[in-house]
Order: C-alpha cells, then sequence, then structure tokens
C-alpha cells in the first residue's frame, strides 16, 4: 500500500477578536497527575468510507475546536531546574496530509481493524518530546475518497478522557462549520492539585505512581523484557448477550467493564497456567475528576488519572465466583477515594518542595512481560466512537499497537450496540489457550 505525503504543514487558530486566550503565552507547570501519565506520544486512528468531508473542511474544524484548548497547541519545555511545563504559545498543531493508492474497503477488516500496518497511517513518533508539536494529525486519503484520521498527542497534555471530548469538539466543529459554537472547558490545572496546609502525604507514592521509591513498586516484583515479536496483539469481541450473561452471574449491580474485567482476568490466568499459589493483580486507571473533594469539573482538560490494583492469590481467582471478583475489583477501585487523591496531590507538593529531581512515572517498558499481572483501561465512557463528521460515525476505529504483554483496552463496539471489543497484547506461548477458553462462563 503506497503512502504518498502530499503536504506538511503547522496550523494556528488566528483569534478574530483583540482578546488573547487567557493563557496565552503562560508557562503552565506540570502537574503531578501530568507527571504520573506515560512520556509518551498515543497515537489513534479513525477509518471514514466515503463519502468523507475534505481535508479544507477538516482543517477549519480543526481550528475552530484548538481554540478552546491552547495547550494542544502549544509545546513542551524545560525550566531552569530542568522541569518540563506546557507553553501555551499558539505553536501550532502539524497536520500532514497524504494520498494512499488503495480503496478504504480493501484494507479494512471485516472487525472493523484495518488490515494494514496502522503505523503508516499515523505522523511518526517525535524522539525528543520537548519542542515539537504537542498534537499531529495525519489526513489519508484513499483512491475512492475514503480517510483514514491519524493522530498522536502527547499524554502530558491530557488523559483520555480529555482527549476523547476533544476529538467530539473537532468532529462536531467539521459538521456545524460556521455555525459551531466554540465550547469553554475548564483549564485551571493548579485548581485540580491544590495541597493542604500543612502537606499530609500518607500513602507511599513514590513506589506506587511513581519509580524510585524503597518498596520495589506497587507488586514488589521486577518485570521480564522480552523481543516485540513474542507479543502478539489480540481483538476479542463480546456481544450484548455475553455481557448480559456475565452480569447474570455476577448477581445484583455491576457494571459492563467491572464483569468484563472479571471474566477477562480469569480466563488470562487460566492461559497463563499460573502457580496457584502466586498472585496475581491488576493496575486499573480510575478517572479521579469525580472522586477529588472538592469535585473537578469533568470538562476539565489535562491529565487527572490514578490506579487502583485489585490482587488475588491465583488459586483463588480462578475458583472465585464472578461476584467476588467484582466485589475485589469494585474494593480496589473505591481505595482511589478523595482522601487518596488528596495524599498523592501533598506528596506533589512534598516533593516539589524538598528536591528538583523529576519524578518518572511507572511506565512499563516496551517488550515488558506483565505477566502474572495486567493493565487495562477502559474506554467504554470515552466518545471517540461519536465523532461523526457529517457523514456518520467512524467505520473503524483503533487504539496504538499494544507494546506490552498483559495491556488491555475495553472499547464499544463498532459493530454491535451493547457490544464490546477487547484490545490486549498477549505472550505468543498463550494464546492459543486463551482463544479456547475465552468465551467459557465455567
Amino acid at each position: 500500500m503506497e503512502v504518498t505525503i502530499t503536504s506538511s504543514a503547522m496550523l494556528r487558530p488566528a483569534h478574530n477578536d483583540t482578546t488573547p486566550h487567557p493563557l496565552a503565552g503562560a508557562e503552565v507547570p506540570l502537574t503531578v497527575f501530568d507527571r504520573a501519565a506515560f512520556d509518551i506520544f498515543v497515537p489513534i486512528v479513525f477509518a471514514y468510507p466515503a463519502p468523507a468531508p475534505s481535508n479544507e473542511a477538516l482543517k477549519e474544524g480543526l481550528l475552530r475546536a484548538v481554540e478552546a484548548y491552547p495547550h494542544l497547541v502549544g509545546r513542551l519545555a524545560v525550566d531552569s531546574h530542568g522541569r518540563r511545563f506546557l507553553h501555551v504559545n499558539n505553536e501550532g498543531v502539524l497536520v500532514v496530509e497524504a494520498t494512499v493508492e488503495a480503496d478504504l474497503a480493501d484494507v479494512l477488516a471485516n472487525s472493523g481493524a484495518m488490515a494494514t500496518n496502522v503505523a503508516d497511517l499515523y505522523p511518526p513518533l517525535p524522539e525528543d518530546n520537548v519542542g515539537v508539536a504537542l498534537l499531529q494529525i495525519k489526513l489519508n486519503r484513499y483512491r475512492c475518497g475514503g480517510l483514514v484520521v491519524g493522530s498522536i498527542c502527547h499524554h502530558h497534555t491530557a488523559d483520555g478522557h480529555s482527549m476523547s471530548v476533544f476529538f467530539t469538539t473537532w468532529a462536531s466543529a467539521v459538521h456545524q462549520g460556521k455555525s459551531f459554537t466554540v465550547p469553554t472547558p475548564f483549564l485551571d490545572r493548579a485548581a485540580t492539585v491544590v495541597p493542604r496546609t500543612p502537606l499530609a502525604p500518607a500513602f507511599d507514592h513514590r513506589s506506587i505512581e511513581f519509580k524510585g521509591g524503597e518498596g520495589g513498586g506497587s507488586t514488589g516484583r521486577s518485570y521480564a523484557v522480552v523481543a516485540m515479536e513474542k507479543i502478539k496483539d489480540l481483538t476479542v469481541h463480546f456481544t450484548p448477550e455475553f455481557v448480559a450473561e456475565l452480569k447474570a452471574r455476577v448477581g445484583g449491580r455491576c457494571s459492563t467493564f467491572q464483569c468484563l474485567l472479571a471474566h477477562v482476568w480469569k480466563k488470562i490466568t487460566a492461559a497463563r497456567d499460573l502457580n496457584p499459589d502466586e498472585f496475581t493483580q491488576v493496575r486499573v486507571a480510575v478517572n479521579c475528576r469525580g472522586r477529588a473533594n472538592p469535585p473537578v469539573p469533568m470538562d476539565f482538560f489535562g491529565n487527572m488519572v490514578l490506579w487502583a490494583f485489585p490482587r488475588l492469590q491465583v488459586r483463588e481467582l480462578l475458583h472465585a465466583s464472578y461476584g467476588s471478583v467484582v466485589g475485589a475489583i469494585r474494593d480496589a477501585v473505591a481505595r482511589i477515594d478523595d482522601e487518596y487523591i488528596q495524599s498523592f496531590v501533598d506528596f506533589g507538593s512534598a516533593a516539589d518542595a524538598h528536591s528538583r529531581e523529576e519524578l518518572v512515572a511507572t511506565a512499563a517498558a516496551l517488550g515488558t512481560m506483565l505477566c502474572p499481572d495486567l493493565e487495562v483501561d477502559s474506554w467504554l465512557g470515552f466518545r471517540f466512537h461519536q465523532m461523526d463528521l457529517g457523514t456518520g460515525p467512524p467505520a473503524a476505529f483503533l487504539p496504538p499497537d499494544l507494546p506490552v504483554e498483559g495491556l488491555m483496552i475495553f472499547v464499544p463496539s463498532r459493530t454491535v450496540k451493547g457490544g464490546v471489543d477487547l484490545f490486549m497484547a498477549m505472550a505468543e506461548d498463550h494464546v492459543k489457550a486463551f482463544h479456547q477458553m475465552c468465551y467459557s462462563l465455567d
């Protein structure tokens, strides 16, 4: 499949009024939530069959949308102490335009995935994250008129919740055109990290959210790193009927995410054939906006995610009822409460006051084998699938490649309302066993 780049330009919103954005020129320190996020660009790919809006309409809508999110047109920079900050300098969004000598239908798999090298469809990941465009877009126009939008955005700029809101804002700006009203999201990052006086961090955050603590991290163990070809990306589809049966097995009130995580945790653990006496845990991303005290508005644009760690002995996990496993997940998530969040904020303030070291997030290196553990993100509440540019929702939606064994993402099914797709990375030795049991409720 030949992809030919036809243009590359930095787009900057032109403010029509005489009043600049209140954040124009600001040097915004990274919050402790920003620093806990992965120091990476996150790729996302959407595919739209013909007829799709023109590139000009997409670019015009993009400029209208980013007016509300000035961080996205800024840059990461480094201060005199070696600390990173977001420079809201309106340097722009990089937009690359390309043509593809193929029909979109030929490269779309029946599952709604792309039967091609997805990395060719978004801008290359920068080698250095400082000073480059934080949001980069590639518009791939197919021979048939179909469109694939590939984007990368640096995680220190915003979390998945924020980016899902931005992408739907962009879609609205495209299909509403000049009638689009620019939203006013909550942008005050400092308001999300107000410490107590005196500071009172009550948990070992240097070991849990960051590297460098004496506790050896949240698990107390290190993970092996293997060649990337030994890790396989899988997609598993769960129908609404399967989800309903799972919820019935749990009994009582249970979210789709909780019941599916309980099921997949059981099945992956069985497929790994672990020692029954070993312990296994899941690193679960938790949106802290509504859990903080006072709550942070849900339209806050930035990072505000921490992690829960449900943990069970393998023997207990495999023999426990679905209700018991869901209970363990629910209890762990409940511990990320306002007291834990405030402790994390106080820790960040204490670290800034007493040390000039850069806090390093506990991100797994490429090729890491998390076995016997897992890490999961739920995108079930995100709005990516509502990114309607005026001609309908995406025909395909893909998260990035998953370069860490045991990493999972739940997303709404593109094809069946109420269904769920699971993107996951698994050791090649465990794939066959997992496929044989992933739909078994025994």
